[in-house]
């Protein structure tokens, strides 16, 4: 079975819990009740699910069904922050986390350039603070930053109508599924999320780490059990959404066990 390149990501607390994630599921959804739930991007081969995962092509989507859905998998309460795991931890090696180059579109953003570059710094601050890990804007390539631009590891780019806030991606996914998408919806947001939380969230994603709340399926928010916990479960987590039985009520940010879970896979 290929590697599945699912991206996790930042906008359900806007956009609400949809698709399979439902608590305590008595019966598996069946293939073409998923499938019809998956939304494909109109510029890409990436099928958007759940409210916020992702998977490149048909093929993926169905993989990732039958390795998590097709029995009515219902996840563990075992213990934080979780990383993904396939039998393995899906990070980077020490070179790359040091090296995680990226650039920011001016051309989709326009006049909102300057503040998805202050928002994409102050987020990978955070992360960088905490772990062996480093986040570097490549510039030079923002006028020519798309995702078929191998210069850089990733892109930043704007979509609009997509039904997400933004989304990621996970270490295994290939270039061109490694973007960091941002709705221009989250230029409205209102609330105590801002676009810095929502980046904090999806570079989370980047570095490995899954949803918080699928390590439990009380949350109603139960994703699949490809996790491996770092930590005991942390319901204040930057990557838990408060809807899912959350307690965070401000902004995304990185609580100390986010910050020891970061500092054991990335020491």
């Amino acid at each position: 079975m290929r590697k599945l390149s699912m991206a996790l990501l930042a906008g359900v607390a806007l956009v609400g819990c949809g698709g399979p994630e439902a608590a305590e599921q008595t019966a598996p959804m069946s293939w073409e009740e998923f499938k019809a739930s998956a939304v494909k991007e109109a510029d890409s081969d990436v099928y958007v699910f759940g409210g916020d995962q992702a998977v490149e092509g048909e093929q993926g989507l169905r993989e990732y069904y039958e390795h998590n859905l097709a029995n009515g998998d219902v996840g563990s309460t075992e213990g934080g922050l979780a990383v993904y795991y396939l039998g393995y931890d899906v990070k980077y090696s020490s070179t790359q986390a040091r090296n995680l180059t990226y650039c920011v579109s001016s051309a989709s953003f326009g006049s909102r350039h300057s503040t998805v570059v202050s928002a994409m710094n102050n987020a990978a601050y955070a992360w960088e603070t905490t772990a062996n890990v480093n986040f570097i804007h490549s510039s030079a390539y923002d006028s020519n930053c798309t995702a078929s631009q191998t210069a850089v590891f990733f892109d930043v780019r704007q979509v609009s109508g997509a039904g997400y806030t933004a989304r990621a991606f996970f270490p295994n996914s290939s270039r061109s599924a490694r973007n960091v998408l941002i709705d221009s919806s989250a230029f409205s947001m209102t609330g105590a999320w801002t676009l810095t939380g929502v980046l904090r969230h999806e570079l989370g994603h980047v570095l490995g780490f899954r949803h918080e709340h699928t390590r439990l399926s009380t949350t109603g928010c139960y994703e699949d059990a490809n996790w491996r916990g770092l930590t005991a479960y942390d319901s204040y987590s930057v990557m838990h959404y408060p809807q899912c039985n959350g307690s965070q009520t401000g902004d995304l940010v990185l609580t100390s066990a986010d910050k020891t879970g970061a500092r054991a896979l990335y020491p």
